[in-house]
C-alpha cells in the first residue's frame, strides 16, 4: 500500500466504458450504459446511441430542462436504479460558478457522470508536542462509506450556496463550530479527481481548505453523521492513509495533501514527484469539450 495507490484508486475513470452526455452540442458528463438504457425510456428528453446520451435540443433553457429533467430522475428513483434521494440540487456545468446548463438531484450526479463540487476542511490545532488533526468517524447510518475516516468538516456545493457559506453551514450541522470560528477557514487549493463505480463517474473537484481550532476546541456532531470525532497527531494521520483503507477514499487525497504542505512527504520520499504529478492532475481521459 502506499500514497500513490490511494491517489489512483480515486482516478480509476476509463473513457471508453462510458457514454458522452451531450446538452447543446457541448459534453457535461459520462455516462454508463446501463443507466444510458434506462434513459431510452424518455425519448422525448433524450436520445440514446451506442456512445451518447443527447439531451433534447428543443430544451433549450436551463428551467425548461431542469422541469424536464427532474420527473425522469424522481422515476429511475422510484425504480430503485438512483438508490438514494437527498432532495438537493447540482448544477450540471463545466466549472465552479461558471454557466449552469441545468439543475438535477444530487444523488444522480455520479449516474449522469457530471462535474461536481465539494469542500474539505481540515481541523487544525497546534500543540506542545506538534500540529494535531481532528478526524471524525462517519456514521454506520450513511448510505457510502458508513464508519470510515473523514475531515472533520466535508460536503458536497449545492446550487445557490458560496464556498465559504457553505464551509460556515456544514461546519454547524457536523462539528456544532461557531459561524465566527468556521468563517476564518482558510481556502488552500483544489484538488480534482475520476473516480468510477457502480454508480457511474464521480468527477469532483475539491475545495480544500485549513481551519486552525483553538487547543481546548472539541468538534460534537449535530445532524447524526459522525458517530465519533479523534485529534490525531500529523504521523497518526500518515500512517493511516499511507498503510490502511480507513479513509474514505476522496478524504486520502485531502490527507496528502496536507502532509506534503507540513513536510510529512518530503522531497526524500521516493515516489515525491511521482505523488505531487499525480496529486493535482487528475486523470481527465476525454477531457470534457469547451
Amino acid at each position: 500500500m502506499s500514497y500513490l495507490e490511494r491517489i489512483r484508486a480515486c482516478n480509476n475513470f476509463e473513457s471508453t466504458h462510458y457514454r458522452e452526455l451531450l446538452i447543446d452540442d457541448k459534453v457535461y458528463g459520462q455516462v454508463q450504459p446501463d443507466f444510458a438504457e434506462h434513459l431510452t425510456h424518455w425519448s422525448d428528453i433524450f436520445s440514446v446511441t451506442d456512445t451518447q446520451v443527447v439531451l433534447n435540443p428543443e430544451l433549450t433553457d436551463y428551467a425548461t430542462r431542469t422541469a424536464a429533467v427532474a420527473p425522469v430522475l424522481w422515476a429511475l428513483h422510484q425504480q430503485g436504479v438512483i438508490d438514494t434521494w437527498v432532495a438537493e440540487a447540482y448544477p450540471i456545468t463545466h466549472s465552479f460558478d461558471g454557466y449552469a446548463a441545468l439543475e438535477i438531484e444530487r444523488a444522480a450526479t455520479n449516474f449522469m457522470g457530471v462535474k461536481t463540487f465539494g469542500i474539505h476542511v481540515n481541523g487544525l490545532v497546534k500543540t506542545a508536542q506538534g500540529i494535531e488533526v481532528w478526524v471524525g468517524t462517519r456514521s454506520l447510518d450513511k448510505p457510502f462509506w458508513p464508519g470510515k475516516l473523514d475531515q472533520m468538516v466535508a460536503g458536497g456545493q449545492p446550487v445557490g450556496l458560496g464556498l465559504l457559506e457553505n464551509v460556515i453551514k456544514e461546519s454547524q450541522e457536523e462539528a456544532n463550530i461557531p459561524a465566527a470560528l468556521a468563517q476564518q477557514a482558510q481556502e488552500i487549493r483544489t484538488i480534482p479527481y475520476r473516480q468510477q463505480g457502480w454508480r457511474g463517474l464521480d468527477n469532483s473537484t475539491i475545495y480544500v481548505y485549513d481551519l486552525w481550532l483553538p487547543e481546548d476546541f472539541v468538534p460534537e456532531n449535530t445532524d447524526g453523521e459522525v458517530i465519533a470525532f479523534e485529534r490525531m497527531p500529523l504521523a497518526e494521520i500518515a500512517r493511516l492513509t499511507e498503510t490502511t483503507t480507513e479513509f474514505k477514499d476522496n478524504c486520502n487525497l485531502v490527507n496528502i495533501d496536507l502532509l506534503l504542505r507540513m513536510g510529512m512527504i518530503s522531497p526524500q520520499h521516493p515516489e515525491y514527484a511521482t505523488i505531487l504529478k499525480v496529486l493535482y492532475t487528475a486523470s481527465h481521459s476525454k477531457e470534457t469539450k469547451k
